[in-house]
């Protein structure tokens, strides 16, 4: 018996909020969890790259792989061993490249896994899981449900979100580099402490964000999406990011431009068609800095995980 799942790319931070906002993105990562014929062959992972454009080598094909420690871990909270399983990963979604590819291979795992053992285990504990082993929630509950996801860890280890619909005429536009940037990396360079000013720097615009969303307020929005908490660290670590920022800023229909994730990625959010008015403008920035980059366009993905 094998299930196959289609798992979105997925958008974290959205500016100011750090480890706690995340979007799904209409690119998709396939992860087929199947039980082996053979008793005794152990763990067997195959991972199958649709874009030859973005380097899969080093995904890990063993036990270290992140899909099998969620599945192990779903298991484990079953009381029971996983059983010879092969993991089938169809990639779609760029690696390292602060589009959620880990989180979607993660998410992926656990719902198939999940519909393997007959379903046991409902959306709060698969999403605890997924964070587990994510180390936080804003790329895997925007991964495992769809849409604009708010979510927090509690401090009893669970997992709380909240989902708001996204005005139907923003549009989300990715700028893909040509390089990838290890979350590692670009974590390493956050300070351990902020101030408080910086803190509730950040608190005001979040809460601004989320009220903008849930009001389709897109004058607010372009107040919103500049923070002190991660941006300012990473902005040097990301070729044409200040570059498309400053272009962008005074320019009809842009209501921002944000690091996606860790990054490199660039998320720019737009009204109606007013990316493509500066489209041509953007690809001369990454062109004079000699950055190959992919620019896609979307509406954003609502359904989030589906078994297929």
């Amino acid at each position: 018996m094998k299930v196959s799942v289609k798992v979105p790319a997925t958008s974290a931070n959205i500016g100011p909020g750090f480890d706690c906002l995340g979007l799904a993105l209409p690119i998709y990562n396939e992860i087929t969890v199947e039980e082996t014929v053979l008793p005794g062959s152990g763990v067997e992972i195959d991972v199958i790259d649709d874009n030859t454009a973005y380097d899969v080598i080093s995904v890990p094909k063993d036990e270290n792989n992140i899909a099998y420690k969620a599945i192990e871990l779903l298991y484990n909270f079953l009381g029971q061993t996983v059983s010879d399983i092969k993991i089938t990963i169809k990639t779609n979604i760029p690696v390292a490249r602060g589009l959620g590819s880990s989180a979607s291979v993660i998410v992926g795992g656990l719902v198939a896994a999940n519909e393997l053992l007959g379903r046991p285990s409902d959306n709060a504990l698969l999403l605890s899981i997924a964070s587990e082993v994510e180390g936080h929630p804003d790329n895997v509950a925007p991964a495992l449900f769809g849409g604009f996801c708010i979510s927090s860890v509690e401090d009893d280890g669970s997992v709380s979100y909240s989902h708001i619909d996204w005005p139907v005429d923003w549009k989300l536009t990715v700028i893909i580099p040509d390089y990838e940037l290890d979350t590692r990396i670009s974590r390493s360079v956050l300070p351990e402490s902020v101030s408080i000013s910086d803190a509730a720097y950040n608190v005001r615009k979040c809460a601004m964000l989320i009220d903008s969303v849930y009001k389709s307020d897109a004058e607010l929005m372009k107040k919103c999406l500049k923070d002190k908490l991660h941006q300012p660290y990473r902005e040097n670590l990301i070729s044409g990011f200040k570059e498309t920022r400053e272009l962008l800023a005074d320019k009809d229909d842009i209501l921002g431009c944000v690091i996606s994730g860790a990054g490199p990625t660039i998320l720019v959010i737009s009204k109606n068609d007013g990316f493509e008015n500066v489209k041509d403008d953007v690809k001369k920035v990454f062109e004079g800095l000699n950055v190959n980059c992919d620019i896609r366009t979307f509406n954003i993905e609502n359904e989030g995980t589906k078994v297929i």
